[in-house]
């Protein structure tokens, strides 16, 4: 019982902090984001295995530099023409791992690699989410708070369902939780709600709310089996203990990270 409230309590504080950020302005979410990204990245050192002081340095720098160019690309400070820094940025690997006498080159380029794909990008694009030349009338604060709200259902309707109907596992290697009938269920109910809210709203068209309902359930389920694959991988239950009663960084946010690229060039295409 101790542990469901304090689960419940620090589960209410990080739902007011990201949508108190996300609603205020792009550049208090963007705080909120670096500090995510940062967390993350040392996280993602822990299930890489990565103990080096100097590795993990420059993968925060590396997390840093990626994330804050992009950032700043979104929120208008800078030209897009910056966002061309990235490029000699992604070369960072290669020279680190061209210098480093403890570590070989594949767990460098897996640690960088990981953390730029699985924090630094994602964040990014859910900055670029508040710009109307790229969204036009989808963009801004609803965007944001519909993805992460797709996967907070998918969540809820799979857990319900997979206890009342759940029998053939999804991935027992991985994570035994989760069965098929408790993620067909999250899909379809999360598809039904999406299309009623649709519905209610001038900003979304049902068409375009469903296309991300299913891109945003599937990837992000995807995402959380990957993340439940590193930390079996690293031997660890939770990717860190920042929250209380939830994990760390990556555990709360490993589904929203990697949905969405998918979801933001399904946006984007339209």
């Amino acid at each position: 019982m101790k542990e469901l409230l304090i689960r419940t309590a620090s589960g209410l504080v990080l739902l007011a902090l990201l949508l108190g950020c996300i609603f205020a302005s792009p550049w208090a979410y963007a705080a909120l984001l670096l500090f995510i990204v940062a967390v993350g990245t040392f996280e993602m050192s822990r299930l890489m295995h990565m103990d080096s002081t100097v590795g993990i340095a420059i993968g925060e720098v590396f997390s840093f530099s990626t994330f804050g160019i992009a950032a700043l690309v979104a929120l208008g400070v800078l030209q897009q023409r910056w966002m061309l820094l990235e490029l000699p940025l992604l070369m960072l690997p290669f020279l680190y791992a061209l210098f480093s006498v403890k570590h070989d080159a594949k767990p460098i380029f897996t640690y960088l690699f990981a953390t730029f794909t699985f924090l630094c990008l994602p964040s990014a694009l859910m900055l670029f989410m508040y710009r109307e030349d790229l969204f036009g009338g989808m963009a801004g604060p609803g965007l944001i708070i519909l993805v992460f709200c797709l996967l907070w259902a998918n969540d809820i309707f799979a857990y319900l369902t997979g206890r009342l109907l759940g029998k053939h596992k999804l991935f027992p290697r991985i994570s035994p939780g989760k069965t098929i009938e408790g993620s067909i269920g999250g899909l379809v109910f999360t598809l039904i709600a999406t299309a009623v809210f649709a519905h209610y709203v001038d900003w979304l068209t049902i068409p375009i709310a469903l296309g991300m309902a299913a891109i945003a359930v599937v990837f992000g389920t995807l995402g959380d089996l990957c993340e439940s694959m590193l930390k079996r991988q690293a031997g660890v239950k939770d990717s860190g203990k920042l929250i209380p009663g939830h994990g760390g960084i990556l555990d709360r946010f490993d589904s929203v990270m990697f949905s969405v690229p998918f979801v933001f060039v399904f946006l984007l295409l339209l």
